[in-house]
């Protein structure tokens, strides 16, 4: 019944006035001058008059009617499985079109990992040949140039850049275009959810990432964060020192280099070195997790002051210097 419905609706609308007012609206963009481009997928096996509903609904095109009109006016659609460019400045005739040109190369999945710092995600993409040593570092030291909803505090945009598996396609990897695809991450994953949480605080917004990049290394257990997140702010709130032993990692060419570590955590004028620095280190230290950046915004409260992991990097927390003492002597912890 939809079928002769549609049918004969056509046909009332094919003569004279109405033929005309079919073909202009077949060639008006649903938002004359638009620049927006979105990645639309035609998924394998799909029919050209099937695409119609998907189209209407993400907002490319006026109606799934007027997709099949013009689909019957040009003799059906040939469209390609994969993935188009398409965007509503696009009149729907220029939508048919595309979708029976060449679809966008496939990507590649590109896995940034939880804790990364920007000389490590550098690393990875040049290991890949995907850009020259430095290039990712440089595009990320320079928070000018991005787009965010907020101001970047920090030197660099570290801690910002969300750790996430990306598709890049090699032949057109454009670095300054993941750092801005990780940095919307982090607005769509934390910033725009927590908004007004983040604002009655009481904390900065940069205070909370590095506090968070704090926890992503130092607590392996996701749950177990909201517990040192309170305990290291109860700390920075009394003017005691951190002690987060990650923080004078932070800069060594190698993370786990335990010479170069176990120095700069005896060198007083390491501006990282949190052992013997009050206050929080100058930025973060790597990417953070969503996990640990609620955690950071909603410490738990608890009566405990310190703590460590024993060799299983299980948390055992407490509540006294004495305490603490015992139990570095008891789990050998240095």
């Amino acid at each position: 019944m939809r079928k002769v419905a549609l049918v004969a609706l056509l046909a009332a609308l094919a003569g004279g006035a109405g033929l005309g007012w079919l073909e202009r609206a077949v060639r008006t963009p649903m938002r004359p001058g638009s620049e927006e481009m979105v990645v639309w997928e035609v998924p394998r096996g799909a029919t050209g008059r099937s695409l119609g509903a998907r189209l209407e609904r993400d907002g490319l095109i006026r109606a799934e009617w007027l997709w099949r009109y013009h689909l019957w006016r040009r003799g059906g659609l040939a469209a390609k499985a994969g993935r188009f460019e398409i965007g509503p400045g696009m009149s729907l005739a220029e939508i048919a079109a595309a979708l029976e040109g060449n679809p966008l190369p496939e990507d590649e999945p590109f896995v940034i990992v939880e804790g990364w710092r920007l000389r490590d995600t550098d690393e990875a993409l040049a290991r890949k040949g995907l850009i020259e040593p430095g290039a990712y570092v440089a595009a990320a030291s320079d928070p000018s140039w991005v787009r965010a909803p907020f101001p970047i505090d920090g030197r660099t945009l570290e801690g910002y850049l969300y750790p996430e598996t990306y598709g890049i396609v090699p032949d057109r990897f454009d670095v300054r275009e993941l750092v801005q695809r990780q940095l919307d991450t982090f607005v769509e994953r934390f910033w725009k959810p927590h908004r007004e949480e983040i604002e009655a605080s009481g904390r900065t917004l940069h205070e909370i990432v590095i506090m968070a990049s704090l926890l992503e290394r130092e607590e392996p257990a996701p749950e177990k964060r909201p517990l040192v997140a309170g305990i290291l702010w109860k700390r920075l709130d009394a003017d005691i020192a951190l002690g987060v032993d990650a923080t004078s990692r932070y800069e060594l060419p190698q993370w786990n280099d335990r010479r170069a570590f176990l120095k700069r955590l005896r060198d007083p004028n390491d501006e990282w070195n949190t052992r013997l620095r009050r206050g929080l280190p100058p930025g973060p230290i790597g990417a953070p997790t969503l996990e640990s950046l609620v955690a950071a915004l909603r410490p738990e409260q608890s009566p405990y002051w310190y703590y460590l992991h024993d060799k299983d990097r299980i948390l055992r927390p407490s509540r006294t210097a004495a305490e603490h003492e015992a139990l570095r002597r008891k789990y050998n912890v240095y």
